[in-house]
């Protein structure tokens, strides 16, 4: 083995261990994989950048812009909500049709916004039949990763792994190579889900939202300013109630008028009632410090805090967000968001103290009080590509425009059949696509970037340097031919099996991308070792790489339904393994039948 290889072995095996740990960002991670490789001389500097001005890249960022504008027209939310009626009277109907629906959807659409989009209307679905919202989230989440694998554009693994493909020199992968295979494990998984899984999954974990699980009375209050008091005649942000007692001043009653969710300069006056929001403690110190305040508890009514002009809502950190990371305090979140934190659930743990100072990871729900002629700008930035978060509680739904649906779907469908009978290549339709939607103003400049998840295109610069690297230091033809050693006499299977498990259980560790960044130049050098065609062993990678289901962290949709349906890492694992065994088993089986290597 050379010093490159030894070199290249060693980045790849930090690179998992970051992946694994979340020490950092993933596509921070792929960005400090492409700066060692470049600093080491295992890549040129044109090499290193190749990544992003790959095909694959190039193509995934501009399928992003065309799932945007699809989720733009409402068309989809709009056919969630009709399926309510099946999940009233046939629960188990209603989970077939809802998988089924979800998996057509993200074979063309990438599946990570389609989940965003989805996770508020199915936790609606499941409160208006009557129905548990964990008994349907992570059958949401499976179904998506099911039609993403179905073809090419399903999902940024599929593409990637083809434009690793294409820089081999192998033709022969199209939109659909991968979909005979991938609708026989689609078929397996929903009566799996259907029958087996729905039985695994936990019961009425997500039935008590954040907002009924905490006792407001704890902690709101009202504070009606005398005449000595310090804080009349300054601003909000200048009061003592907010820089000494981090108190949020939720609403201001003056005379007879009351004014909700004040900005942070407005002017405090003698007699004016404020409903803040803080911890007793708090309450308890302003009253040994000073008299120049009355307090008193503040009965909440039946509206839990909602007044004519706010509601509460429920917000779910995604992966992408953002916020993943920061605290409150950073994000500017009452001013840039215009909402009031009122309690944070990490996990299980419900936190209601010093909100601004918490440091969030993907997964947690903010509980805040939002002005509700702000509601529709914050749906606005749930339907991003790189959404900060999902909103459970609200109920706005997107208005359908039939004609921007008609418009969306005829391009994403003319766009599928040429790139089918290879009369354009996909990289070519989508941007051609865009371009179009652009133009003709169903989509502005601004949504096109607004809606490329840059988390994944870094990822997948970083992911394909690593493939190169390992292929031009003949580290995959080393694990390849160690791979064959172990395996090839116990004939093709085995090694079809081999490659799938590997994948898979990478996959389960650390990103998606990079697991099929790294195991695709193997499984080029597996089939160049054994004088065959590699587009089965390029498939197996594809499938392996997606099919994703012991972990909530293995691929990004497991991670956006983790915490919305209130889940526990050992619930993905009970339903996921025997799910992983089965598509596992079956893969290993039907891929070396279908394209004739037994």
């Amino acid at each position: 083995m050379t010093t490159a290889a030894l070199i290249t072995l060693g980045i790849i095996i930090i690179a998992i261990v970051l992946f694994a740990t979340e020490a950092l960002p993933v596509d921070l991670v792929a960005i400090l994989i492409l700066i060692a490789l470049v600093l080491t001389g295992v890549l040129t500097p044109q090499e290193g950048i190749n990544g992003f001005s790959n095909k694959a890249t190039i193509t995934v960022a501009f399928m992003f812009v065309l799932s945007a504008a699809l989720l733009k027209t409402g068309a989809l939310q709009v056919l969630a909500h009709r399926l309510s009626k099946f999940f009233r009277y046939k629960f188990n109907v209603g989970m077939v049709l809802m998988m089924l629906m979800i998996a057509i959807i993200s074979a063309f659409v990438n599946n990570t916004p389609v989940v965003a989009m989805f996770i508020p209307v199915v936790i609606q679905i499941a409160h208006t039949s009557g129905q548990d919202p964990a008994k349907m989230l992570i059958p949401l989440s499976f179904a998506s990763i099911f039609g993403g694998m179905c073809t090419l554009i399903g999902t940024s693994t599929n593409i990637l792994v083809s434009g690793i493909a294409e820089e081999n020199g192998i033709e022969g992968l199209n939109m659909f190579s991968m979909t005979p295979v991938a609708v026989i494990l689609m078929v397996i998984g929903v009566i799996y889900m259907s029958i087996i899984g729905i039985k695994l999954l936990p019961k009425n974990l997500a039935s008590k939202t954040l907002r009924k699980s905490i006792d407001f009375n704890q902690y709101i209050t009202e504070i009606e300013l005398l005449e000595n008091s310090n804080s009349v005649d300054k601003q909000i942000m200048d009061s003592e109630l907010v820089t000494e007692f981090n108190m949020d001043i939720i609403e201001i009653k003056r005379r007879d008028e009351a004014l909700s969710m004040p900005q942070g300069d407005f002017i405090l006056k003698a007699n004016d009632v404020l409903k803040v929001k803080c911890h007793p403690e708090k309450i308890k110190s302003l009253k040994d410090k000073a008299k120049s305040f009355a307090v008193s508890p503040l009965k909440i009514g039946e509206d839990d805090l909602m007044g004519k002009n706010a509601a509460l809502v429920e917000m779910v950190i995604t992966s992408s967000s953002e916020i993943h990371g920061k605290t409150l305090g950073e994000l500017d979140f009452r001013r840039r968001y215009r909402a009031i934190p009122i309690a944070i659930k990490h996990r299980r743990d419900i936190m209601q103290n010093d909100l601004y100072n918490v440091r969030l990871s993907a997964g947690d729900v903010i509980l805040a009080e939002v002005k509700s002629h702000y509601i529709k700008e914050l749906k606005k930035k749930e339907s991003e590509q790189d959404a900060p978060f999902v909103i459970l509680s609200a109920d706005y739904l997107t208005d359908f425009n039939k004609k921007q649906f008609i418009m969306v779907t005829a391009l994403i469908f003319t766009m599928v059949g040429l790139a089918a009978f290879n009369v354009i290549d996909i990289l070519t339709g989508s941007i051609s696509a865009v371009t179009f939607l652009v133009l003709t103003k169903v989509l502005r400049m601004k949504d096109v970037y607004r809606a490329i998840n840059w988390k994944i295109i870094f990822l997948l610069a970083g992911a394909l340097s690593l493939g190169l690297a390992i292929d031009k230091t003949d580290l995959d033809i080393i694990i390849a031919e160690l791979m064959l050693t172990q395996l090839s006499p116990y004939g093709i299977v085995a090694i079809i099996s081999g490659l799938y498990i590997t994948t898979s259980l990478l996959t389960e560790v650390m990103s998606n991308n990079a697991s099929a960044a790294l195991m695709a130049p193997i499984a080029i050098a597996t089939a160049t070792s054994l004088e065959t065609s590699a587009i089965p062993f390029l498939i197996t990678i594809m499938l392996a790489a997606s099919a994703t289901f012991m972990t909530p962290i293995g691929y990004q949709t497991n991670t956006m339904v983790y915490s919305a349906g209130q889940y526990r890492f050992k619930d993905f694992f009970r339903v996921g393994i025997i799910l992983n065994i089965c598509f596992w088993a079956t893969a290993s089986f039907f891929i070396p039948w279908y394209f004739d290597l037994i």
